[in-house]
């Protein structure tokens, strides 16, 4: 299709999306289909409701009480676990108190308003690596849950629910007793006789193991390692393009992202599997410095990580690959606080950045036949602030990163439930950035992801991402580009342009990351407008006066250069020199790290996940 068409299938309008919710309880269960509630709540299926009014504020329990904490304490998991949305209060009978009903959403409901099947039902049809993934993704949760007492959600063969490669609860269970990791085990063994034939085996040894009482972290690397070697079976291509545009509104941009078109023209090797993009902190000077100097130390070190792991030829777990690319992080937030620092930038003053980072690793590994897979099909996510990462193949949309903002802080710390907290003048601020504060205090979600499918990470800032404009216009895009109707530079540059259109008050930056383990489709014949075209970035010259103080620690009056834009002074090449050497000393911090926490002999290494970031 043309690039005009292909944005014009897009609906600018802004109607708020339908809201499907999961009513809990027996007493939900016994309300007819086809009964409207208070007006605004329709029951279109067993425990299944549609909310007519979106845009009105829910009801909201009284007191939080033991059964709201857990999905509160969860947030960070809402790709696994849905969110309390409010309560319904049902009248029973002139006899008996009103009934209070617990709603949810981000529940595993599909966007027609039907569940997604159960796991038992999926399971028997499920290639074997999705099979295998999707107990991953159980044993990575059981630690979390069982923290929260929750851990009998898991066992409830009705409570699973899938789409696609995403294992997705449908509500909370505490159960009456304490649960053990033998339980999971016995629990897995009922799927046994399903499974595939080239699973049966190792997951027999595997389930007898856990009944065993075996560690959970020696239970981890035999599911990782298999999990692994299915994936690496299928061929995995990857595409990738970016780009950053100020908006209709700004003068400038503050935005950053990798790969730009300019990289892209200059063949560089690594742009195949590193997505980064950057949004420099509103408020904060020197924005735009604070996200190209994030791109710049990011990308660096992790061509060094990359090298070093190719080089050992081992494999890493993911809970080592975590640590170390949480060093790298650490790494270039003190790069970015040193020149804040150095500066006495102060309060808001600060410049700062946030980060949302996509790397596709592929480890070496050999299975017990001596057969060796070049391509491990890992995908890790980092992700601190506001910009956000999907996973998008025609049939969903997956929202992968949490928001680093008061909102969400309120909930995960059990003070108040997410829709309530959005009514605060502050839900929207950040609680961390990149290079505001020491990294002492910074918390970045690391997560790996396993490519067992055709789909696209895409990334993007919060040009895009405002008023769910992702959520609204996913179905016109990634289908368009999966099938090779549409090329991938120009999917970037049509949602760019609509999000100039419908939120156009901030930069905007997209960066899509195509992943096929499918032979791709034929290219499209059609030749696409040359407005489709990719602008080139600007080159670094086109900072503003008040950023290149920033970037070349010039004592200049942030105000005064501010207003003298046109005068474009060229920095000397000692304050050059000074960014450089900042930056080569992170990464001599950084590889001094990493010689640490490789392992010391040739055995490969067997930590567990981090619990509370892998799904």
């Amino acid at each position: 299709m043309l690039f005009r068409e292909f944005v014009n299938r897009i609906d600018p309008s802004d109607r708020p999306l339908p809201q499907y919710l999961w009513a809990v309880g027996e007493f939900a269960a016994q309300i007819p289909v086809g009964e409207t509630l208070g007006d605004r709540y329709e029951v279109i299926g067993p425990q299944l409701w549609c909310d007519r009014h979106p845009d009105r504020a829910p009801e909201f329990p009284e007191e939080i009480t033991l059964t709201h904490l857990p999905y509160l304490r969860l947030v960070r998991q809402r790709l696994h676990v849905p969110q309390i949305y409010g309560i319904y209060r049902q009248s029973a009978s002139d006899s008996q108190p009103d009934q209070e009903i617990l709603l949810l959403d981000n529940a595993p409901i599909s966007p027609d308003g039907q569940l997604y099947p159960s796991l038992r039902d999926a399971w028997s049809t499920a290639p074997a690596v999705r099979q295998i993934y999707w107990l991953w993704q159980s044993l990575q949760l059981w630690p979390i849950l069982d923290e929260q007492g929750v851990a009998a959600s898991l066992l409830n063969p009705e409570n699973l629910r899938v789409q696609g490669w995403r294992l997705w609860l449908l509500q909370l269970h505490s159960g009456n007793t304490g649960h053990q990791l033998t339980d999971l085990g016995y629990h897995w063994a009922n799927w046994i006789s399903a499974s595939s034939a080239i699973v049966a085996q190792p997951m027999t040894q595997l389930c007898q193991r856990m009944r065993e009482g075996e560690p959970l972290t020696s239970i981890e690397a035999s599911l990782n390692q298999l999990l692994l070697e299915l994936a690496a079976e299928r061929p995995l291509s990857i595409e990738i393009s970016g780009a950053s545009d100020p908006g209709p509104l700004r003068s400038h941009n503050e935005d950053a992202c990798y790969p730009t078109p300019n990289d892209l023209n200059h063949g560089d090797r690594d742009i195949r599997d590193l997505a980064i993009l950057c949004d420099g902190v509103g408020g904060h000077d020197g924005g735009e410095v604070a996200s190209q100097t994030a791109v710049r130390t990011l990308t660096l070190q992790i061509r060094q990580l990359q090298t070093s792991i190719e080089q050992d030829r081992q494999l890493l777990s993911p809970k080592l690959v975590s640590e170390q690319l949480a060093a790298i992080v650490r790494v270039t937030n003190n790069t970015i606080a040193h020149q804040n620092d150095s500066q006495e930038r102060q309060a808001r003053q600060r410049m700062g950045t946030t980060l949302v980072l996509g790397w596709q690793l592929g480890q070496s590994l050999r299975n017990d036949a001596g057969v060796v897979r070049t391509n491990s099909h890992e995908l890790y996510l980092i992700n601190i602030g506001d910009s956000r990462a999907y996973w998008l193949t025609p049939h969903y949309c997956q929202q992968l990163s949490v928001d680093d903002d008061v909102a969400h802080r309120e909930v995960e710390f059990g003070r108040s439930f997410y829709r309530e907290a959005q009514h605060r003048l502050d839900a929207g601020a950040l609680t961390q950035a990149l290079g505001t504060r020491d990294s002492e205090f910074l918390q970045p979600s690391i997560q790996r992801f396993v490519i067992e499918e055709d789909g696209i990470l895409l990334l993007c800032s919060d040009g895009l991402s405002d008023q769910d404009w992702v959520e609204k216009s996913w179905q016109q895009v990634a289908p368009a580009v999966l099938a090779g109707d549409c090329p991938l530079d120009d999917a970037v540059q049509a949602w760019i342009q609509l999000a100039n259109e419908v939120n156009g008050h901030d930069n905007t930056s997209v960066v899509m990351m195509l992943c096929r383990v499918s032979p791709p489709p034929r290219k499209p014949l059609d030749s696409f407008n040359s407005e489709s075209e990719a602008p080139e970035d600007p080159p670094d010259s086109e900072f503003s006066e008040a950023s290149k103080a920033l970037l070349y620690d010039q004592a200049t009056d942030v105000a005064g250069a501010a207003s003298r834009r046109r005068r474009r002074p060229n920095a000397t090449l000692q304050n050059i020199l000074g960014i450089v050497l900042t930056i080569l000393l992170g990464l001599g911090v950084f590889w001094v790290a990493y010689q640490q926490m490789r392992p010391q002999d040739d055995t490969p290494d067997r930590f567990p996940d981090p619990p509370a970031s892998d799904n």
